[in-house]
Formats: structure tokens, C-alpha cells, sequence
């Protein structure tokens, strides 16, 4: 399989930037509400990843799970070093918890990966119908 590196970096760039942004504009909720904070970054970022492949339902799956998994593991490499000079032994913990999880930060990203692919198929095929009426 060829991989669209273009849409694994969109999709990085998206889970990156809500995976950092999320624990600051909404305080808490990863240790709350796990399933908002890495569910939903999951989510956006495996349909930006999907959007910008959109060859078929299964590619655009297989993108959003790798731009999020790489997302999730720079995200929790972070949160791991801030923990260790932070919190000393308990960053490792925190860090250890981040990496078992990004294996399952992985379904949401496959599951926006397929909406997104989706998406962009029914736009181009209206594009087109559009395109034979004119």
C-alpha cells in the first residue's frame, strides 16, 4: 500500500495540536473524561487525515489510525518529559498509562479516517454530477 504521507502529516498536525491544546482549554479532562479528550482528537484528526487522502473508505481508515497514533505517541512523549520534571516518579507513570493507551487512541483515528474519506468521495461525486448538468 502506498501511504499518503501528505494526509498522515495533516492528520499528525491536527492530533498534535488538539492532543496539546485540549489538556489546557479544558482542564482535567483526560483524567475525567478520557473518552473527550483522546476520543474526539481521534476522531477530527483521523477525518482531516481521511479528507486529504479520500481514495477509499479503508485508506482513508488506515491514515487516520497512523496520524493519530503518531499524534498520540509525541503528545504522551511530552506530557511524559513535563511529568518526570514536574512530578518526578509519577511522570513515569503518567507516561507508561499514555503509552499503553495509544493503541486504543488508534479506533477513533481509523473511524475519522473512514467519515473523512467518505465525505470527500460524496463532495467530488456531487462535483461531478454538477459538472455533467452544466
Amino acid at each position: 500500500m502506498n501511504f499518503n504521507w501528505r494526509a498522515i502529516g495533516f492528520g499528525f498536525l491536527t492530533a498534535l495540536v488538539l492532543g496539546l491544546i485540549s489538556g489546557i482549554a479544558v482542564p482535567f479532562t483526560d483524567s475525567t473524561l478520557p473518552v473527550i479528550g483522546s476520543g474526539l482528537t481521534g476522531v477530527v484528526a483521523g477525518v482531516v487525515a481521511g479528507y486529504v487522502d479520500s481514495r477509499t473508505l479503508g485508506s482513508g481508515a488506515i491514515h487516520g489510525g497512523i496520524a493519530t497514533t503518531l499524534g498520540a505517541i509525541v503528545v504522551s512523549a511530552v506530557a511524559t518529559i513535563l511529568g518526570i520534571l514536574f512530578g518526578g516518579i509519577f511522570g513515569i507513570g503518567l507516561g507508561l498509562a499514555l503509552l499503553a493507551s495509544i493503541v486504543l487512541i488508534a479506533i477513533p483515528g481509523a473511524l475519522g479516517g473512514a467519515v473523512g474519506a467518505w465525505i470527500r468521495s460524496r463532495s467530488a461525486r456531487r462535483e461531478a454530477e454538477a459538472g455533467m448538468g452544466a
